[in-house]
């Protein structure tokens, strides 16, 4: 992807703000779990990766991946 650096840190915090936001409300996490969830998942590392191109998907298909995490664990 062909993006600036902080093009890319908005866009990956804006995502994570949105992703956060989505587990306190559709798993019932409280924000301490929520942010603990999603900075220790491989969701977020691929995001963090701009290769991945992920940084660049709505937020409601990454939650997909997040939600496919919580089933493996």
């Amino acid at each position: 992807m062909n993006v600036t650096e902080s093009q890319f840190r908005y866009l990956k915090e804006t995502l994570s703000k949105d992703l956060i936001a989505m587990l306190m409300e559709r798993k019932n996490m409280t924000m301490e779990d929520a942010f603990r969830f999603y900075y220790e998942s491989d969701t977020f590392r691929k995001i963090s990766d701009s290769e991945t191109g992920l940084f660049f998907q709505s937020p409601g298909y990454v939650f997909s991946y997040l939600e496919d995490e919580m089933k493996e664990r």
